[in-house]
């Protein structure tokens, strides 16, 4: 860009720009802050979004200077921080305060912070889009930390009838799965095996699958070809599971569209466009 014949107000990152940061750790897998600084460039905003880390037993430190930045507007929250971030605000949508866990944070005129969740509003929307109907399913999830919170939650918000909730830590899961069958009884939830026998659907909302030779994260010799398997994981794009999948004959649906339509949710929750201010 020629900034001489381009003019001041059109430049990206200059001394008035708005500040947003991808938290996560590690964080070189993210994807938001390419997407975000392509979004701020493509409508001439004077912002950008910056990937940031910090080990965990430095969370406590690392948050108070970035809540001290004053030009940071928005934060989104990725592995390990969803839950410490939550409670270091001053209060959130009813999303992020049913599973106490916030992937996207903005900044109050009071300098506090108030959540939101969108992992499983992207989660439905994205399946949605792709003609998905959840009504009346049964679903096999695998993972309930941060992200598997908000999906259970909306999937049982959509409509789902049965879950089949696992997780590593089967306390984890059985927690989650009470607290989801009281929001929503009409939906049976029980923690259980990887074992999709018997589902329509099939969620991966683990890591397991990032790295090569990671093993599969539920039991694939139980998939048949009228199921839906998908896996939220970002990168790589086709993980083992989604190709095992597709081998078997499955509908197979890969992390990028929920990124999407999460991404779609958040620009408006930070208001990127600062039309809150325009009206102001």
């Amino acid at each position: 860009m020629n900034f001489r014949t381009a003019g001041i107000e059109t430049m990206r990152g200059s001394g008035k720009a708005d500040v947003f940061v991808m938290l996560a750790h590690p964080v070189g897998h993210a994807k938001s802050p390419g997407m975000f600084n392509e979004l701020f460039e493509q409508k001439g905003l004077d912002s950008l979004m910056v990937p940031m880390s910090c080990k965990p037993e430095d969370f406590d430190t690392f948050w108070a200077g970035l809540t001290a930045a004053e030009n940071v507007r928005g934060v989104i929250v990725s592995v390990p921080y969803k839950v410490a971030v939550y409670h270091k605000c001053a209060g959130g949508h009813d999303r992020a305060v049913r599973v106490q866990s916030a992937n996207s944070v903005r900044r109050l005129p009071d300098g506090s912070w108030y959540a939101d969740n969108f992992d499983g509003v992207g989660f439905i929307e994205a399946l949605e889009a792709a003609g998905y109907e959840f009504a009346g399913r049964k679903a096999l999830q695998v993972g309930a930390g941060g992200a598997g919170a908000s999906i259970a939650y909306c999937l049982a918000e959509a409509g789902v009838t049965e879950i089949r909730l696992n997780d590593v830590d089967r306390s984890r899961a059985e927690n989650l799965a009470a607290l989801v069958a009281k929001a929503f009884p009409s939906c049976r939830i029980e923690a259980g095996e990887a074992d999709p026998t018997g589902m329509d659907l099939a969620v991966n909302a683990t890591p397991v699958g990032m790295h090569a030779g990671d093993p599969y994260p539920l039991d694939v010799t139980k998939l048949t070809p009228d199921m839906t398997v998908v896996d939220i994981i970002m990168e790589p794009a086709e993980t083992a599971l989604l190709k095992k999948a597709k081998e078997m004959g499955c509908k197979v649906q890969p992390g990028r569209p929920m990124m999407d339509y999460q991404m779609r949710g958040m620009a408006e929750f930070f208001d990127v466009e600062r039309r809150d201010r325009a009206n102001g």
